[in-house]
Formats: C-alpha cells, structure tokens, sequence
C-alpha cells in the first residue's frame, strides 16, 4: 500500500521480490551513521549518492533543509542532528505534496513539462522557488534541497538532498568508499573524453541502437559542450548537454520501457535523426502523450536547437554507483519512482527537449511554450568508443568498464574485496535478457512484472 513505508514500525517491513527491490531495512542508529558521513563529507554540489556532502559547514552556520511531505522523517531529522553535531543551526521547512499513490502512465509529463515560467509551477525535485528565496532572503549559509537537476548559481551554498525513502539512505550506496568512486568516474570519464572525434556506439537489448560523433572543440569553449569541463560525478555525459550543434551526427533509435517518473510502459522506440527525434513508436499512453507535445512544439524555433522543434537528444547520461539498488516500494510516488536506480552504474537514462534551469527554458516560459524533456532508460547498455587504434569499451551489457583497470582494482583493495566492491549489488531483472523468460511479452506490459515481482 503507498504510503505505508513511512508509518509502518521497522519490524514489520519486509522485502519485496527481486523484480521490485531489495528494500534494506535502517535503523534509526543506521540513519544517523549515514548522516554524520554525509555531513562530514567535503562539499561538492552534487545530488548523486556517494558524492554528496556537506562538510563545509562551520559552527554557528545556518542551515537550512527544505523537503516535502512524501520525504521519510527519519531521514531529515538525522541530517539535521548531524550537522547540529557540527555546531550548525538547522531549520527544516517541509512543503506538501500530493497524498502517495500509485504512478500513473503520465506522471513523467506532468513531472517535466511546462508552459509557463518554472518559479509559477515548479516541476518536482528541482528547486521549489519559495524556499530557495527564504534561504537567500533570511541569509542561511548552506541550502541543503532539491533531488537532481541543476542546482543554481548562489551567493551561499546549496547542496542535494536525493534521499526520500530509506531505502535510498543506506550505508552501501551512500558512504561507497569516495576515492574509488571518484576514480571509477574519472576512468570512465576519459574513455570518452580522450577520444574526441571518435564515434560513440550505443546499444542496449531491448531495442536502442545509436551512434554519434565525439564533437571536437576547444577545450574552454563551454558555449559547444562540457566534454572533460565539468563532469557530473555520477551522471557522466556521453553526449555534450544544449545548446545542440548543427554537425551533431547522433542517429538511430532509443528503446526501453521505463522513465523517471511514471508507471513502466510498453516498449517505445525513438527515432533520432542528425539529434533529433523524427519518430517515436509504442509506448501505450506515454507515448501517445509524447506524439501529441511533438506536433504541439514541432513548429517552434528554440534558442538551443539548430532547427525547429522541442525533442533533440541531449542527455545520454552514465549512472557510476554500483551499490544502488531499486527501492522496494517503487510501485509509489513516495519510492521517488525510477529516478533514484538511474544512479546505478551502467545505467544509462537518455533525455530528450530543453535542459532543467537552461536559458532555453527561460525563453520559451515566458513566451508561455512548451518546453522540458522526457526519458527513456537503458538497463543493460553496452557503450563502446570506436577509434582509430581500436574500439574502447565503456559499458558491457549494463556494466562498467573501469572496474577492470587495474588501478581501480587496486584501489579498491586497499578499502576491502575488490570483487565484492566492484560488483553491482543490483541487476534489473527483465525476462529474456538478464533472466528467463519471453521479452516480447515483458515489453508488451512490463509494470506486471516490475510491480508485481515476476510474470502472472
């Protein structure tokens, strides 16, 4: 039942079946230890588990927490006494959201796109205006808010909280060792980085199969991309973020059946071509509902985009924490839905319209147009550099490459069994592909397995 993570006492909660997730029980002693490495940690301005810290913090300073309703207590009250640990002064502002339920197929819509300014109606998990303006009004020293997305350019300091349900607050995924974690993201950083002009070869088995040239330019011009700029620890681009370039090649077709933020579909496929979307199949409502934005925007000349129309590819983002798993209610808006095992590494989530926060999106909410961008995730992608000396792997069907170099096996030893570090604690369970099974009927209505733990 939705909502019942958050009521029930911890001894009655139990674990759901392999489809759905593994739903690690915490303590409230579990919390706290999470919390104090949390808040110990050096601050990085990063929303992805294992990054995030707020270890800046000073006696004295003035913090601030902002979540909602749907956002696990406990959770919120053990950051806050840990940076009361610390000497900070911690206020918590909780705004309300929706009563839980169960996704529907166009929560993801709802989610990511709107026509007017965001600060009118904000979109869920990035920043909600009204606290963000308390912090800055009321002189706080650190904004702790906001689950992913950008997160803007302040004069104090303003870190993630991508913590809702326990299950995302668990020791494995959260305090992974840091230094590792930084080199397994720098070593798979740099496969593509150190191969500009190289061409990029997606795939995946439920459908998508792309390629795309590595655009080359110079290093400091931020203005064409943020290859080997500013990588996004746990959320490595493997295609440059808007504004896109006329000279983007990226062609094929992106398939799957779950996004962010609604209930799993049946299998969608989408065209791309040259960067964008020519064509989109499948996909039940959400994809119907998809279609009908696309004829709305087709017409419109974004500011970010070298032709019109809304849906260009922009995100091909790599998730690099291999202690991620699914959270156990995930059938519930309160689980966060699939946003948070995103973070998985070899995960690879695609997205496709205008940036979270760009000038894009300032434009075209004050000209009242659509605009946002949707998702379609990868679960086993295989990711290869294809370069003149040789093809360079990145991800091997839903794997990270970097844990075989060598130095990252080496580093991980000196923290415990790099076997048991370097291992992906979760694997998506789809029939046909990761277990047994007939992936034809999976696709065909893929919420009966991922709600229901198996075929019925």
């Amino acid at each position: 039942m939705c909502g019942s993570s958050q009521t029930l006492d911890l001894a009655d909660r139990v674990e759901r079946g392999p489809a759905g997730g593994i739903g690690r029980v915490l303590s409230a002693a579990d919390l706290l230890d999470v919390a104090r490495h949390v808040a110990g940690s050096e601050e990085v301005r990063r929303t992805a588990a294992g990054f995030i810290g707020y270890g800046a913090t000073k006696p004295g300073d003035r913090v601030l927490i902002g979540v909602d309703t749907q956002t696990d207590p406990a959770i919120t009250d053990a950051i806050a006494a840990a940076l009361r640990e610390m000497g900070a002064m911690v206020d918590v502002v909780i705004a309300q959201a929706e009563p839980d339920r169960p996704f529907d197929d166009l929560d993801e819509i709802r989610v990511a796109m709107r026509r007017q300014p965001w600060v009118e109606n904000p979109r869920r998990w990035e920043g909600t205006p009204w606290i963000e303006d308390l912090a800055r009004t009321r002189g706080y020293d650190l904004l702790i808010h906001g689950k992913g997305g950008a997160i803007p350019k302040v004069s104090h300091r303003y870190e993630g909280f991508p913590w809702v349900v326990r299950d995302h607050f668990d020791r494995d995924s959260n305090l992974f060792p840091r230094p590792l974690h930084r080199l397994i993201n720098e070593r798979t950083w740099s496969r593509i980085t150190d191969n500009a002009g190289s061409r990029i070869r997606l795939t995946d088995p439920e459908g998508t199969n792309l390629s795309l040239t590595i655009l080359d330019g110079p290093p400091r011009d931020t203005t064409r991309h943020d290859y080997g700029l500013s990588p996004k620890w746990g959320h490595l681009m493997a295609h440059p973020p808007t504004p896109i370039e006329a000279d983007d090649d990226s062609t094929g077709v992106i398939a799957g059946t779950l996004n962010h933020f609604s209930r799993p579909f049946p299998r969608i496929e989408v065209d791309i071509e040259r960067d964008r979307m020519t064509g989109i199949r499948g996909g039940g409502a959400y994809g119907a509902a998809w279609a009908e934005l696309e004829a709305e925007s087709a017409d419109t000349q974004y500011p970010c985009f070298p032709g019109p129309g809304l849906f260009w590819l922009w995100e091909l983002a790599i998730g690099t924490n291999p202690k991620i798993v699914r959270p156990a209610n995930i059938e519930c808006l309160s689980s966060g839905g699939f946003e948070w095992e995103r973070r998985r590494a070899g995960i690879i989530h695609c997205g496709i319209g205008t940036r979270w926060r760009s000038s894009e999106e300032v434009w075209a909410g004050e000209r009242h147009l659509l605009y946002g961008h949707l998702h379609v995730h990868l679960l086993t992608p295989t990711l290869i550099v294809e370069t003149p000396k040789g093809d360079v792997p990145v991800i091997e069907a839903g794997r990270l490459s970097a844990y075989d170099d060598p130095d990252v096996r080496d580093l991980a030893a000196t923290f415990g069994d790099p076997d048991e570090l370097l291992r992906d604690d979760w694997v998506p369970e789809i029939p046909g592909i990761t277990v047994p099974g007939d992936y034809a009927e999976y696709a065909a209505n893929p919420s009966r397995w991922v709600y229901g733990g198996g075929a019925t």
